[in-house]
């Protein structure tokens, strides 16, 4: 009874302080919020003059250029700032503080003082750190920072997650970044050193695309639905003001500029041409009708209905007649998703999945997951692939590159349709991108980087094809360089510990949320 008790008397004083939290740290009202829209793309920028020109000979038709690897990734963004003459949009997820962080925060300020509009919305849960340089940025009279969902109380900030957990499991994961009405970038990559290919310690490798023509318009109205939605909230009602906020940033960027990790992006700036391309009309753009696929922003507060999902235009156009292929860093295809794969399988659909092996994933609790629909899989007839940690992969500028550079762990969301089309964005597929956090993507008419990603699928060097034996057991087959193939009993590379630690998460009730 005692006990009982306590744990009566224990329960009783958690809702108080529950409720005494959320009294004393309530989210500020958004009333008298600024409004704002984009600035459509004119002929009076150098850019927008510039692909105005070059979308004469498509109407109707968007742009698309792959983003070969991390560094040219970063270097595009870093170009397409430089050259911003009237707005630059953006909407990231993280944003780390980092040289690649730090370097292109101080462009955007750069960009603000000589006259140029910045919009920055970010998710509060990813830019951990940044309190004072946020606000210090938001004070210029050209920039205004929005924060998703954010945390009312700032120090120790995941606290908030105590009273007010339902609201802020729901992030923003979106991606991407527009200039001058006129080009966007868009695609799976945060920012942040890890997620461009450069720097000590482990990289993700990532896809990306640089787009021009209708596409930036479809993702420039997106933009100002989630600046307009109920869960951005102007920094300056969230965040404390900070006069040492401005020295910060300029201080910690120009160090970022000095340091040795610097120089292989400024030889990578240095060394493309992408503007120059861009300006003269020469970059060899794919053109086709691309279609831009985002969750409604009302998902980040769980009012979306199942019309307003991305999850839900996603199951439309994958439905192959031939083939599937499909990357994901982070994939729990669920009993839907596993047996929408399998039929593909026994319908004589080639389909084939990618994802990281234990070894190479950064985030184990959703291996755990995966790995109890593995089975089914293999046994469905889908091919299955987990890329291996450390393998040699080539750097070369197409798709193969983009999705599978020189780094250690997956982070791309792709998939192909028949050779012929081919999605990239920010969706991984699993639970959390189908029914918590808002993404974007957009599906690419392109057999050129569909056969890109058959190519990283036929790589049978960087990553473990996943059989039964003739035991009824699953292996791991793994080929070397020299095509000889040897086969692992147990997951690769993985010592007892990680394994029981994944084994045991598996039988936790938290799939909804990885």
């Amino acid at each position: 009874m005692r006990f009982l008790r306590f744990l009566l008397v224990l329960v009783i004083v958690l809702a108080i302080a529950i409720v005494a939290l959320r009294l004393l740290y309530p989210l500020p009202d958004l009333e008298g919020r600024t409004e704002s829209s984009h600035l459509p793309i004119s002929s009076d920028t150098t850019l927008g003059q510039s692909v105005m020109t070059a979308s004469e000979a498509h109407p109707g038709e968007s742009g698309i250029w792959p983003l070969a690897d991390g560094r040219e990734a970063y270097a595009a963004r870093i170009l397409l700032a430089r050259a911003a003459e009237e707005s630059i949009d953006l909407q990231y997820y993280i944003w780390q503080t980092d040289t690649t962080g730090w370097i292109l925060l101080d462009e955007l300020r750069k960009a603000a003082e000589r006259g140029v509009r910045v919009r920055l919305l970010v998710d509060d849960n990813g830019v951990p750190g940044l309190d004072a340089e946020l606000a210090a940025l938001d004070a210029l009279p050209q920039v205004e920072v929005r924060l998703f969902n954010p945390f009312t109380l700032r120090d120790p900030k995941l606290l908030s997650y105590a009273f007010d957990f339902s609201r802020l499991n729901r992030r923003m994961h979106n991606k991407a970044m527009i200039v001058d009405g006129a080009a966007t970038i868009l695609g799976g990559r945060n920012i942040g050193d890890i997620y461009f290919d450069y720097g000590s310690g482990v990289h993700y490798f990532d896809a990306d695309v640089l787009a021009i023509g209708p596409v930036v318009g479809d993702v420039s109205q997106n933009f100002d639905a989630y600046w307009a939605s109920e869960s951005a909230y102007p920094a300056e009602r969230i965040l404390p003001e900070a006069p040492e906020g401005m020295a910060s940033l300029t201080g910690a960027a120009e160090t970022a500029r000095t340091s040795a990790e610097a120089a292989g992006y400024d030889e990578a700036i240095a060394s493309t041409a992408l503007m120059q391309e861009i300006t003269a009309g020469t970059l060899a753009f794919e053109w086709g009708n691309v279609t831009f696929f985002s969750d409604d922003p009302s998902k980040g507060v769980g009012k979306a209905s199942e019309d307003e999902l991305l999850l839900t235009r996603i199951l439309e156009i994958a439905d192959p007649t031939t083939s599937f292929d499909l990357v994901s860093a982070y994939f729990i295809p669920g009993d839907s998703g596993t047996d929408r794969l399998t039929g593909f399988a026994e319908a004589g659909v080639a389909t084939r999945v990618m994802t990281n092996a234990l070894a190479a994933t950064d985030v184990a609790p959703v291996h755990s997951a995966y790995m109890t629909y593995r089975e089914r899989l293999v046994d469905g007839g889908v091919t299955v692939l987990e890329l291996r940690p450390e393998a040699e992969r080539k750097r070369e500028r197409n798709l193969s590159s983009m999705i599978v550079g020189s780094a250690s762990s997956l982070h791309a969301k792709t998939f192909s349709v028949d050779g012929e089309r081919i999605f990239v964005g920010s969706f991984n597929f699993d639970p959390r991108s189908a029914r918590l956090n808002t993404e974007m993507g957009v599906l690419i008419p392109s057999p050129r980087m569909a056969a890109g990603l058959a190519q990283v699928m036929e790589a049978t060097q960087q990553s473990y094809l996943v059989e039964r034996d003739d035991a009824g057991d699953l292996v791991w087959i793994a080929t070397a360089e020299d095509g000889s193939r040897s086969v692992l009993t147990e997951e690769p590379e993985t010592g007892w510990f990680k394994m029981l630690v994944v084994r045991v998460i598996s039988w936790l009730p938290v799939e909804w949320m990885l």
